[in-house]
């Protein structure tokens, strides 16, 4: 089998990982814990099965914002890692973490568009969803 296997990690070296074969989609994120986690205005990010990502090397920390979900995050740098749902099937990883982030598709679609910074331009050729969707 020729399954794709993506790299990535933190801006330190800290925190490595892999994910396995394609993700399940790619997003553009507008909402405001993803944009003060990433420090950009406009974060995105892969979704995977929880099962294709492996940790290789160190252990990210992690912050609750919500009740939903677990940020983490590489503690010595802070560089911005994923967005892991409590028992969900999946794991964000954001996109900027990657070692070849433009080797991934193209987000498909933006969330949280009703908080969109009113100076990023809407992308119009992705579909915009005022919420989560």
């Amino acid at each position: 089998m020729n399954e794709k296997i993506r790299h990535g990690g933190c801006l330190c070296g800290a925190v490595r990982y892999r994910a396995a074969g394609e993700p399940l989609r790619t997003s553009i994120c507008h909402c405001t814990q993803c944009r003060r986690q990433t420090g950009s205005a406009v974060p995105s990010f892969a979704v995977f099965p929880r099962g294709a990502v492996t940790i290789e090397k160190g252990e990210p920390a992690g912050y609750r914002a919500s009740p939903r979900a677990l940020r983490q995050f590489c503690r010595d740098c802070g560089s911005p890692l994923f967005w892991n749902e409590d028992g969900g099937a999946a794991l964000d990883i954001f996109l900027g973490s990657f070692d070849e982030p433009a080797a991934l598709p193209a987000p498909v679609r933006q969330i949280w568009a009703a908080h969109r910074v009113p100076w990023v331009t809407a992308i119009g050729t992705i579909p915009a969803h005022p919420a989560d969707a």
